[in-house]
């Protein structure tokens, strides 16, 4: 319904934020690291916001960044997991570990997130990853002969390229977004980042 809110910034409590609209007073639900990340309060900021309905509740939830948004969404398409356990993970991570975490199996790194148990943290790495081998299936990458071969067959291309994936990009825009960053000299959370960064100027 609302793609983002852009507004001034009216109010900041422990979990959610108060954006001031044409008049009305958005209260949008969030992570630490927006509300540790957002103008101060009174300055113009641009929410990128998921309105959350159920029979019992309706709740907006917003992001700083459209990578934290994706990611929520992601989170959201997990049997089982809530917005109050997507927010506690995306507080707990920044999306380039999470998507690093799912393709490595490391779960533990996502019951550090408050209310995330080891089952949870299973199914959620399961979930993703079998999404990606769909992905992988019926994305046939037509700009293949752009990435150079001999960094393809790189481990930490590979897995940064899944990473990406894991983020809800297609296989193309992944190995572009990851070939246009590569060094062998970055570790590979690096190299995520700077490929979510590129996809971001894109």
């Amino acid at each position: 319904m609302f793609a983002y809110i852009r507004g001034k910034l009216a109010y900041k409590h422990n979990d959610y934020i108060v954006v001031e609209a044409n008049g009305v007073g958005y209260k949008i639900y969030t992570s630490l690291s927006t509300i540790q990340n957002v103008e101060p309060v009174g300055s113009e900021v641009k929410i990128y916001t998921y309105l959350y309905v159920r029979e019992d509740m309706m709740n907006l939830y917003g992001f700083l960044t459209q990578e934290e948004l994706g990611m929520f969404e992601l989170l959201l398409s997990v049997s089982g997991v809530g917005p109050k356990a997507a927010i506690s993970v995306i507080s707990s991570m920044s999306p380039s570990k999470f998507g690093l975490s799912v393709i490595t199996n490391d779960y533990k790194a996502l019951t550090k997130a408050q209310g995330v148990g080891n089952k949870m943290a299973q199914r959620i790495i399961l979930e993703l990853k079998d999404k990606i081998s769909k992905m992988e299936l019926t994305d046939n990458c037509s700009d293949e002969d752009e990435v150079n071969n001999e960094v393809k067959d790189n481990s930490r291309f590979s897995e940064a390229v899944s990473a990406l994936m894991v983020l809800g990009y297609t296989a193309s825009e992944a190995n572009k977004a990851v070939a246009s960053v590569y060094m062998d000299n970055m570790d590979i959370e690096t190299v995520i980042k700077n490929a979510l960064k590129a996809l971001v100027r894109n």
